[in-house]
């Protein structure tokens, strides 16, 4: 076999490097015919991109192709799965031949699983990490072995998840994969950037999303999979996908939620423990519902419609301000430098106005002087009725300072 020559060079700083306009790109989209995947496909129509989309479904895929090239998009579509190699190449070449090519590679694809790792059999497993973790991989070396040969630079844009930074009880097995992808994403990028591959490597990090994720997971618990929680819309997700499109980020997270946890999860793991064990774990189902059979499943190729949002039982939120400070960085400060102004106001001036009023008070005492020798009866007459009532005196001369 081959190795490779090992070579300490200076690595490319990919997060300076500039990405084309949305209008100007090609994007490639794996798991475009439901939740996240379709959202994104249809904001990124709106935004001029060419688009290469991909699913299991090829009906799915043709009614989405027909509905966008209504609105006058450039779509092709390709029936594959991302958990075989040879589909997420023959996907690339499709990009290739249709276009030319693709400036933004998004892995999207992905399939859920519920239950205690100790009842999902290690098929079940085995055949989530194909798709969520095998064809992250596949679809990211596809898409670097395209960038090597480009002049301009591209992005590869990764799924991650709040569950591939702190996992979730009766998701252990999807947020192992979770893991995993974030893992080799970092790997890439580095690697990446040691080869002076030009190409902008990033992940997005979602918090719970109102799609139908749940709706298809395949369950070990007799409840219904669901978020009963607190969800962002997807198009919140849809927005950082394409902003992490045409600006060079490294992370995008998609809601506080998902940023406090992973830092909760790091900063005080066992405390994250029990507030998982006491709070988050029964936020997994809805307790009206009850489970399919893990059949029943898109884990064993039940089709998917183009859904956007899922039946879930918890309340969705209006969008993301993470995603909103990341993309206008100036307007989310703007609340903490006004802060910052007022508290300026209230402690720091203090020995700014004692300097001001003892310049005022030496100035009285000046006039005053001055005033003296001018009239100085006057003063004379002053200086006797100031010592014949001090009080009075002293709220006069107060009163003048």
């Amino acid at each position: 076999m081959e190795q490779k020559e090992v070579r300490d060079t200076k690595p490319l700083n990919s997060l300076k490097l500039q990405l084309k306009s949305l209008k100007d790109q090609v994007i490639v989209i794996t798991g475009a015919t439901s939740g996240i995947g379709l959202v994104t496909a249809r904001m990124a129509a709106k935004k001029g991109a060419k688009l290469v989309l991909a699913g299991r479904e090829n009906e799915a895929l043709m009614k989405l192709a027909e509905e966008l090239i209504k609105d006058r998009a450039e779509v092709t579509v390709m029936e594959m799965d991302v958990s075989k190699k040879e589909d997420v190449d023959k996907l690339a070449q499709k990009a290739i031949t249709e276009f030319g090519g693709f400036d933004t590679w998004v892995n999207n694809a992905a399939v859920a699983l519920y239950g205690h790792v100790t009842d999902i059999p290690v098929e079940e497993a085995r055949r989530l990490f194909d798709t969520n973790y095998w064809g992250t991989v596949y679809g990211s070396l596809a898409a670097l072995d395209h960038f090597k040969g480009k002049e301009t630079p591209g992005a590869l844009i990764n799924m991650g998840s709040v569950a591939g930074n702190r996992t979730f009880p009766i998701q252990g097995t999807y947020s192992s994969s979770k893991f995993a992808v974030h893992s080799i994403t970092d790997a890439l990028r580095m690697e990446a950037e040691k080869d002076h591959i030009p190409v902008v490597i990033a992940q997005i990090h979602p918090a719970r999303v109102d799609t139908p994720y749940a709706d298809h997971a395949a369950s070990y618990i007799s409840n219904m999979p669901s978020h009963d929680a607190m969800m962002y819309p997807p198009e919140s997700v849809a927005e950082a996908i394409l902003y992490a499109a045409e600006h060079p980020v490294r992370d995008m997270y998609v809601g506080g939620q998902s940023k406090m946890l992973s830092l909760m999860g790091a900063l005080a793991p066992r405390f994250t423990d029990h507030f998982m064990e006491k709070s988050v774990y029964k936020t997994n189902y809805d307790e009206s519902r009850s489970a399919d059979s893990p059949d029943q499943s898109v884990l064993h190729g039940k089709g998917e419609e183009l859904k956007e949002r899922g039946s879930n039982s918890g309340w969705t939120r209006k969008g993301s301000y993470m995603v909103k400070a990341k993309k206008h960085p100036f307007l989310f400060w703007i609340p903490f430098i006004g802060l910052l102004l007022t508290l300026l106001t209230l402690f720091l001036p203090s020995s700014y106005k004692k300097k001001k009023m003892r310049k005022v008070k030496k100035a009285f005492h000046k006039n005053k002087a001055k005033a003296m020798f001018k009239h100085p009866k006057h003063a004379y007459k002053m200086e006797k009725a100031m010592l014949k009532h001090p009080k009075t005196a002293m709220k006069i001369e107060k009163a003048l300072m």
